[in-house]
């Protein structure tokens, strides 16, 4: 084996991982919220959670992807470790996915139709198609399924690379002395070990091992401790994911290595005990890269199977070895190792999104409650969720920046730009409910009561601005931009009210039949209510701008307006007449 021959084998490794690092970007990318949306549906029930972990593990090719991913949702609170258990069960049957792929590069027939299923074969085929796609679309999913085809052909000619280059080792003296050496379990399971620690990536192990089986060097017997040792060593990935989060997080990590300790402690047992007695014939035989591909499925499998009825005992097991301590902080807000899933980490920015304008619409309600019928159990609960706001539009705004800064999709990057500006309006409603706080402590400690007439015209705007928030809430929570068409005529029908209710108290001020100190509270509070009004607009306009792939707000509205056409003026028309001033 000559110097060529190494300089090869790592040109191949590296093509190989480079490979594998783009097609499970592109297939993760392409994925997008689905990741989300099938999380979102996983119950309690663990044979649920077991196909969903192997679900996803085959839709991005990485286990520890999907371990670091769970790190990180635990860590935030979207999940509960008990959760946790049964998706890394499924990840490792789920990651077997690859080995079966690889495993197609040995086979060996004259026939042109079973010769296409060569790796060697089909992936040029597969590289022209994808670098036509990548070039020539201009849809961002079809780009990425080129780069899905890219990843996997390069994939697989850094696998032949490796794969020529050991190809001289079968006639090395010194190789298959090495080898022998791998006949000590002990030995093999350790080399697997490192050998994933240092790549981090099980599948990369497993498809160097079958590069390396080629060479016919390779028995069953070498390859069953090093396959079971890799499966440990991949653990690595998510232990080193594990420092610096809380304690439940720590402990999806210690499940997944319990998982892997304890299946091959159980697995390899077994079979050197039966081996003991009936002396296996194929442990001598060469291993091809199928058997790599059946021994590692085998594992998965069957550790599953035997584990799975113990998920409770695993989660028990890991807090037992990972204690709680008092002073615990229990999560992050939003882990950023979400950040390594951005279609994800968006989602579940959405997904507090949502809970800040509950939030938000909820404190308006209160504090309109509590205008004439003043309450400091109600205030003090205002001010709090006034804090919250502003605390979810800090750690929100910081998070959407840094995903923001990651290769997003299209309709990924409209999503972030629009929760952005979403953010800032909720945030804002929370201030008017404060500043209307301070309206209603006014009036009652100024004992201060507004006229029948002035009473009954601010009960009229009240009812549009609860309409006109609920609207709001409800178009945003659904993402449903056809409901939030209503939100601008109602915007038109409210500011024309409140400037109507500011003529009339001028009147009654000049009339005699008012006072100004009376005229400053009632401006404060028409005030709140336009402003909330107009951010209620912004947020509608963002969801509809989405829709629409429209960008200037501006522009937007006074289209909306002038040319809105029948649906616009029916809706305000109809407002008009719902909210008359007696």
């Amino acid at each position: 084996m000559s110097v060529f021959n190494i300089i090869t084998l790592l040109g191949g490794l590296a093509l190989f991982l480079f490979g594998m690092s783009v097609m499970s970007n592109a297939l993760e990318k392409t994925a997008g919220g689905k990741l989300e949306k099938i999380l979102q549906k996983m119950t309690d029930k663990p044979i649920k959670a077991l196909l969903l972990g192997a679900a996803i593990t085959a839709t991005i090719q990485s286990s520890s992807a999907v371990t670091v991913m769970l790190v990180g949702l635990v860590n935030s609170g979207i999940m509960q470790l008990g959760q946790s258990v049964g998706v890394i069960m499924g990840s490792n049957i789920g990651t077997t996915i690859t080995a079966w792929i690889l495993s197609l590069a040995g086979i060996e027939s004259d026939n042109f139709f079973v010769s296409l299923l060569k790796p060697s074969s089909f992936s040029p085929i597969i590289a022209f198609i994808g670098i036509i796609m990548m070039m020539t679309s201009k849809k961002t999913r079809s780009k990425d399924i080129g780069s899905i085809c890219m990843g996997f052909a390069v994939l697989m000619f850094g696998m032949e690379l490796m794969s020529d280059s050991m190809a001289p080792l079968a006639e090395m003296e010194e190789f298959r002395n090495i080898m022998v050496m791998f006949n000590n379990p002990l030995l093999g399971l350790i080399v697997g070990i490192v050998m994933t620690a240092v790549i981090q990536s099980s599948s990369a192990t497993v498809g160097i091992l079958q590069a390396l089986s080629l060479t016919g060097g390779l028995s069953y017997g070498m390859a069953i401790p090093l396959i079971m040792g890799q499966n440990i060593g991949t653990c690595v990935t998510a232990l080193i994911s594990s420092v610096g989060v809380s304690k439940n997080a720590k402990r999806v990590a210690v499940i997944h290595i319990y998982f892997n300790l304890i299946g091959t402690a159980v697995l390899l047992s077994l079979f050197y005990g039966f081996n003991a007695f009936l002396d296996f014939p194929f442990v001598e035989k060469a291993i091809a890269p199928a058997g790599i591909a059946i021994v590692h499925s085998i594992f998965n499998v069957a550790t599953t199977i035997i584990l799975f009825p113990f998920g409770k005992q695993l989660e028990k097991l890991a807090v037992k070895t990972v204690k709680d301590k008092e002073a615990e902080n229990k999560s992050e807000f939003l882990d950023d190792r979400l950040l390594n899933s951005p279609s994800l980490a968006i989602s579940e920015c959405r997904n507090y999104t949502v809970k800040m304008a509950q939030l938000a619409k909820n404190s308006l309600l209160d504090s309109i409650s509590i205008i004439g019928n003043y309450n400091s159990k109600t205030a003090d609960k205002i001010v709090e969720n006034e804090q919250a706001l502003d605390d979810y539009e800090d750690k929100l705004g910081t998070f959407l920046v840094k995903i923001s800064s990651r290769e997003l999709t299209k309709e990924d990057s409209n999503t972030v730009s629009t929760l952005l500006h979403c953010i800032g309006d909720f945030e804002r409603i929370g201030d008017h409910a404060l500043n209307m706080v301070k309206t209603a402590k006014e009036i009652s400690d100024k004992s201060i009561s507004f006229s029948s007439e002035a009473n009954a015209e601010i009960l009229v705007a009240t009812e549009a601005i609860k309409q006109i928030l609920d609207i709001t809430v409800k178009a945003f929570e659904n993402n449903d931009a056809e409901l939030a068409l209503d939100v601008e005529p109602l915007e038109q029908v409210i500011d024309t009210l409140l400037s109507e209710i500011k003529n009339r108290h001028i009147s009654r001020l000049t009339g005699g039949n008012c006072t100004i100190e009376l005229g400053f509270v009632l401006s404060d509070l028409l005030t709140n209510y336009e402003r909330v009004s107009d951010h209620c607009s912004n947020i509608a306009v963002s969801l509809i701008q989405i829709s629409h792939s429209v960008f200037d707000t501006h522009e937007y509205l006074n289209d909306y307006k002038t040319s809105g056409g029948e649906r616009f003026t029916t809706a305000f028309e109809n407002y008009k007449k719902q909210y008359i001033l007696p």
